[in-house]
């Protein structure tokens, strides 16, 4: 995103196409309310294009947001009002797009494929009408509401009242984690991440519509410094971001971090079409953005044999342009996809990628606009310890890596999805024990399987809520002594 500097001054707006610029306007939402910024930058398609202007906000005004939305009465919106803002998510047309415009807008500068957002439209409705049975799910039991006179309870209450949320650009759906945050009634200033400012302010758009409070309700667009300022002055924080977000955010308690999947496969038994179709959906579903894709599998059987079979198949994933329909691999900009295939060619350490002799013009496909796709990587590996096991990339990319059960579940540790395929209980309770496993699936289920109320990494409302103890003295006179 190249940033431009202009004149100007904070105003209300609306967000839509620039009259003239052919360029859409993303501004600023503080508390609900839309405002221009002297600050701004151009947001570009991954061919290159031209599509959108982004309202950015520095570091001062960051905090002055978070003030202003700890002003205003509380007004936490129920499960009815959430239900209509998913409604208008996927229906409605909201800041001047139309659901298929929005699609290929989010498409063509986050190189997702199109295919990626038109079912998110769907998932995040979903997400929207179920997150007020997803709390209630959630709640330890005994927790209740006020006691009444004469009771000393406990009670679910928050730890803070605002939380800025900075957030990733891989998949829509990511977003739908911070809607249980406002369903435990969080006033949330959300730093969208670099390409996809787009979905953020769509769901905003939808709560506004639906009637949740203004002030509970900020998109704030920004630098490094800006998120920085963001997390300082929010009560708590949900960062989402890679190792380098570890580093910058990990000593502080008061940020609750969404990391790397490292999601993986541990695969027992023979190698089947069966086995073949979890291990490719895990790996290459959503183009393989998700922190549930698969990045690594380890096997009791040979490696070699496992690879090839995956390699085949996943090769047949095609490259085209974000907003095309055959898309099914991510798309960069032509010199970024190379940069990023030659990081990955530089942490092989020994590891061969038995797929890239399946594609004649190599693994970066060049669309002939400007942008490339990254098409999968299979890395056959010779040993469990291989640190490939801990490598996560942006696009499908997997290590095949041998396993024997005297080693136990030390090469699977940090995992956040770990598929079993096989039928073997006790493998998966044992894998259960490994607590650094979070999610245990057992059989032919892909890695990004989900329930409607089970944990992704843990339950994000024991991270914002807490018991706390609560009583009031009964109604009348006091007893006598």
């Amino acid at each position: 995103m190249a940033a431009t500097t202009e004149t100007g001054t904070e105003t209300e707006t609306g967000t839509e196409t620039e009259a003239g610029s052919g360029l859409y306007e993303i501004p600023l939402l503080r508390a609900g309310r839309s405002a221009r910024s002297a600050e701004q930058a151009v947001l570009c398609g991954v061919d290159g294009t031209p599509l959108a202007r982004v309202h950015l906000a520095p570091p001062l005004l960051a905090r002055l947001t978070v003030a202003q939305a700890r002003t205003g009465p509380e007004s936490t919106p129920d499960a009815r009002v959430l239900g209509r803002a998913g409604e208008l998510f996927a229906t409605a047309t909201l800041n001047g797009l139309a659901p298929e415009e929005y699609c290929e807008l989010q498409a063509r500068v986050a190189g997702v494929p199109v295919t990626v957002a038109r079912h998110s439209l769907q998932d995040v409705a979903k997400t929207f009408a179920g997150v007020g049975g997803r709390v209630l799910a959630e709640r330890p039991a005994g927790l209740g509401a006020t006691p009444a006179p004469g009771e000393i309870n406990a009670v679910w209450a928050r730890r803070g009242e605002v939380l800025a949320v900075i957030a990733p650009s891989n998949n829509p759906g990511t977003h739908t984690q911070w809607l249980t945050a406002l369903a435990c009634g969080y006033r949330l200033v959300v730093r969208p991440g670099t390409r996809d400012p787009f979905t953020p302010a769509r769901m905003i758009a939808a709560l506004l519509e639906a009637g949740v409070a203004p002030h509970y309700l900020s998109l704030l667009p920004g630098s490094h410094a800006t998120g920085d300022a963001l997390v300082e002055a929010a009560d708590l924080s949900l960062v989402f971001g890679g190792d380098a977000a570890e580093q910058r955010y990990g000593h502080d308690r008061r940020v609750v971090l969404r990391g790397p999947g490292r999601s993986k496969l541990l695969h027992t038994g023979p190698v089947t079409e069966q086995a073949l179709d979890v291990i490719c959906d895990s790996v290459g579903y959503d183009a393989g953005m998700r922190c549930t894709n698969a990045t690594a599998v380890f096997t009791e059987g040979d490696p070699a044999v496992l690879a090839e079979a995956l390699a085949e198949r996943l090769a047949r994933l095609t490259a085209a342009p974000p907003q095309s329909a055959a898309a099914q691999v991510p798309v960069l900009p032509l010199a970024e996809a190379h940069a990023l295939r030659a990081h990955l060619d530089a942490r092989l350490e020994g590891a061969v990628d038995v797929a890239a002799g399946r594609y004649p013009d190599g693994p970066v496909a060049d669309l002939g606009d400007g942008s490339a796709g990254l098409r999968p990587a299979v890395l056959l590996c010779d040993r469990s310890d291989h640190p490939g096991a801990r490598i996560e990339l942006s696009f499908p990319c997997v290590w095949v890596l041998p396993w024997r059960r005297a080693e136990g579940f030390g090469p699977l540790r940090d995992t956040l999805a770990l598929t079993v395929l096989g039928d073997e209980p006790e493998l998966a309770l044992a894998a259960l024990r490994e607590r650094s496993i979070r999610k245990v699936l057992l059989g032919p289920l892909p890695t990004y399987s989900a329930g409607d109320v089970s944990p992704h990494d843990g339950y994000l409302s024991h991270e914002l809520m807490e018991a706390r103890g609560f009583g009031t003295a009964p109604l009348g006179p006091p007893p006598p002594f």
